[in-house]
């Protein structure tokens, strides 16, 4: 049973990309991020209460608060600079370099935790730095979507924040348990994503939100809640060399995706990224 809770946090991981997709058409996706994390953080902090961790809060010391509302803002930039991303280029251009965060958080977790890297570790960064290029060469030159050059300064800042969210999460987490720690960097995302909003002004737009699109964009947080919920019953069950790996391919789930409901189309050049990206995850994670 716990092997299908791990596909299913795959599936619906690989799911709220398409589904935000949709939900930011017309809706700016500052206004969007700032909406569907109001559902996250109902799932996180339902989270809390499955595990029985709510009675730590008032124990999180410090320091440990600091870090995590540390990595609750680099989360918040992702969030916001992966959406715009999403809003601006197509799921497939987006979703390969956002997935290149697990080379920066190696070098990050090199650099500023000791952490060493195995030659099969760096051979799978190879693997993922290459399958990526390969897949922005197609992306770049492909027609749609591709007027707005921005799509990948977002993309990549998106890598960058998640990146730093890892590495500050890691040392707050050491002092929390992991689900409470989740729901308070939540908790921060929330606030920075509604100041984001009301800062630029763009408050007035929640009347004008398509019901359609609004319905979109909670069932993207759905999703996310509900992957989450999938993968901490996978790891309460299961094996987690196992679910890990799982959990991790889901950029397969939201290529599909973006490909039946979307229509959009890989190259042959890409697909072989798609490839190594998937084949330098295996590597590291096993």
């Amino acid at each position: 049973m716990w092997v299908l809770f791990a596909f299913g946090s795959a599936i619906f991981a690989g799911a709220t990309s398409i589904l935000a997709k949709c939900g930011i058409r017309k809706t700016d996706s500052t206004v969007a991020t700032a909406i569907r994390t109001i559902v996250v953080l109902f799932f996180s902090w339902l989270m809390v209460f499955v595990v029985g961790s709510q009675g730590q809060l008032g124990a999180v010391e410090g320091k440990t608060l600091l870090f995590l509302l540390l990595s609750g803002l680099a989360t918040g930039a992702s969030w916001l600079c992966y959406f715009r991303a999403l809003q601006l280029g197509d799921i497939n251009k987006v979703v390969p370099i956002d997935k290149s965060s697990t080379i920066l958080t190696i070098l990050l977790a090199f650099i500023f935790l000791g952490e060493r890297v195995s030659l099969t570790g760096v051979f799978g960064v190879l693997l993922i730095g290459t399958g990526t290029f390969l897949m922005i060469e197609k992306k770049e030159t492909d027609s749609g979507q591709t007027e707005g050059k921005g799509w990948m300064l977002y993309a990549f800042g998106s890598a960058v924040f998640a990146s730093l969210t890892a590495i500050l999460g890691k040392i707050g987490i050491s002092g929390v348990e992991s689900n409470l720690g989740t729901a308070i960097r939540t908790g921060v995302v929330l606030i920075m994503a509604w100041v984001m909003v009301f800062v630029t002004g763009k408050q007035h737009t929640l009347r004008d939100i398509p019901r359609k699109e609004l319905g979109f964009i909670c069932l993207s947080g759905l999703a996310t809640g509900a992957s989450w919920l999938c993968y901490y019953r996978a790891l309460q069950d299961g094996l987690a060399s196992v679910v890990v790996p799982i959990d991790k391919l889901s950029i397969l789930v939201t290529i599909a995706f973006s490909y039946m409901f979307l229509h959009e189309r890989l190259s042959k050049k890409a697909a072989l990224g798609l490839v190594l990206i998937t084949a330098g995850t295996l590597v590291m994670l096993f």
